[in-house]
């Protein structure tokens, strides 16, 4: 463990929840629930308000609603997030070229390796300065914890919620360990935390005193003296800077099992469009394609196909998704779908034109018309063709469009009101609030669903352009 706290862990605040509230101004202040809406969804955040309920990530949101039945449940917008922690990430790895991200509103930062950091006054006006970037660059909070160790660090970030800053002097760890619950250890979760408390071992403390051979007894050897260790204060776990992804993918849980054939292999297509969006935006491609199928006696079941050269073209991930489905039984229903790709490797331009030489290929050769159809779209993307024909989904003939489906706490934009987000939606209406990050809370109207005046929309950056426009748009439609 280091001499000076200059381990840095960062937390943002009820991250999904705050993001929504700081996004839709009717909501600050009061309880907001991101997760799965549906009888079989789980919350992923719940903003403070919400927590004073009793309501916590991982809970059944039918449980949630029983405790807050009034709280607004809203239906996660990853993109959106995804690009506010990328705009945090950014500030982290200003400070140091250690960053080691847990997810994607947490890590750790190395700050020694960065030079910027270097004893307790100097670390502390560095995480200072950090939390007061993050709240100007992205308009919303994060707690910091300063340590010697990465596992210190991050207890002093969950004392310094929410919106804080906790620093632990060296020589003080053991004393601040002492009297706190074992679970807060790494390595403790909830079984670990009984089996010790059936011993009487309860807070760190009587850790030390039951000593390391009964520790190694109760535990096992390798577990048992990594968490006496721990409890003395002792860990040298460096801050890894993060590793490069190994796969790719996208998956949706369904509130009602999907019995029909067409509408599953429809679902499986919006996946494989969706996941190729995200390879292409971490400029990845792929070899390996990957199809999750969890069925409705929760048995799941992969398959994969691995091409003979990497890709990111929609046509040629589709297809390979459709089928791996034609192989898949799906009587009874299914409540999962997932598409992924993996065997990534940087794109080249050169990957993507032999992926398309070989589908066109191989399209001339079969009988299938509909094959030769894909196989045509292939070509004219590689020959420099028009994208959006590439990523048009052909759909079996005769079906009918899939309903636009209006999720609540998504985005949307109408032609005479401007932008808004759903509030909810059944009936064969829709309604939306119409307010925007800048503006105060707006006014609720009600549309028909398939009202052509109201599309998806884009969300608006929490922080306005510096032009002023985002805050204009705002007043307009306030």
């Amino acid at each position: 463990m280091r001499t000076a706290p200059t381990i840095l862990h960062l937390d943002m605040d009820a991250f999904f929840a705050q993001a929504e509230q700081a996004s839709k101004p009717s909501l600050r202040g009061k309880a907001v629930v991101v997760g799965g809406i549906g009888p079989r969804g789980v919350v992923a955040t719940a903003s403070y308000e919400a927590r004073v309920f009793g309501v916590h990530s991982a809970m059944p949101t039918a449980q949630a609603r029983r405790l807050a039945p009034h709280a607004a449940y809203l239906t996660p917008r990853g993109g959106f997030y995804r690009s506010i922690s990328e705009q945090v990430m950014g500030l982290l790895r200003q400070l140091s070229p250690l960053v080691e991200p847990l997810s994607l509103d947490e890590a750790f930062v190395d700050l020694e390796a960065g030079g910027v950091a270097w004893d307790s006054a100097s670390s502390r006006l560095v995480g200072v300065r950090l939390r007061a970037e993050i709240r100007e660059v992205t308009g919303l909070t994060g707690s910091v914890g300063l340590a010697g160790s990465k596992m210190l660090a991050k207890i002093a970030s969950e004392q310094a919620k929410p919106d804080g800053l906790v620093l632990i002097e060296p020589g003080t760890e053991r004393a601040l360990l002492g009297p706190m619950s074992v679970r807060t250890l790494p390595g403790v979760g909830p079984a670990t935390g009984d089996h010790l408390r059936r011993a009487g071992i309860a807070t760190v403390d009587e850790i030390v005193e039951a000593g390391e051979d009964e520790l190694v007894r109760l535990l096992g050897k390798a577990h048992g003296h990594g968490v006496y260790a721990m409890a003395l204060a002792r860990d040298d776990r460096p801050v890894v800077a993060e590793r490069e992804a190994k796969s790719v993918s996208v998956e949706d849980t369904y509130d009602v099992d999907i019995h029909d054939r067409t509408r599953i292999g429809l679902e499986v297509q919006r996946l494989a469009e969706r996941c190729v969006r995200r390879l292409r935006g971490a400029h990845l491609s792929g070899r390996t394609i990957v199809l999750k199928v969890r069925r409705y006696d929760f048995s799941t079941l992969t398959r994969s196909e691995t091409l003979r050269g990497p890709t990111d073209d929609v046509a040629v991930v589709r297809e390979a998704a459709a089928r791996l489905l034609d192989a898949v039984d799906t009587t009874g229903g299914v409540r999962l779908l997932g598409v992924g790709v993996s065997g990534l490797a940087d794109y080249t331009q050169e990957d993507l034109f032999a992926q398309a030489a070989e589908a066109a290929a191989a399209a001339d050769a079969a009988e299938s018309a509909e094959t030769a159809e894909v196989a045509r779209i292939v070509r004219e993307r590689a020959e420099g063709g028009q994208e959006a024909e590439a990523d048009r989904p052909p759909g079996p003939e005769g079906a009918q469009p899939v309903e636009r489906r209006w999720h609540p706490g998504h985005d949307v934009r109408h032609t005479a009101y401007g932008p808004g987000w759903v509030q909810g939606s059944g009936l064969g209406r829709v309604t939306v609030r119409f307010e925007t990050p800048y503006s105060g809370p707006g006014r609720v109207r009600t549309f028909r669903v398939d009202d052509p005046d109201l599309e998806p929309a884009e969300p608006l950056p929490l922080v306005p352009e510096p032009s002023g426009g985002g805050e204009a748009v705002g007043r307009a439609h306030a």
